[in-house]
């Protein structure tokens, strides 16, 4: 399955983390007009990631 936006809100928890600037700007461009946040857009990329993980497992 391809990966999309998708806006939703769950309990969450803050956590520090250090992004490199250029890809900030990339993540950035792509929700530009959409109704995500990057901490949404951050999740959703972690949680297709780990699905995607372990079905080439």
């Amino acid at each position: 399955m391809a990966f999309q936006l998708k806006s939703d809100k769950k309990e969450t928890e803050n956590k520090t983390i250090r992004f490199p600037l250029p890809l900030i700007e990339k993540i950035e461009s792509e929700i530009k007009g959409n109704d995500v946040s990057f901490s949404s857009f951050v999740i959703q990329a972690c949680e297709y990631a780990l699905k995607e993980l372990h079905k080439n497992e």
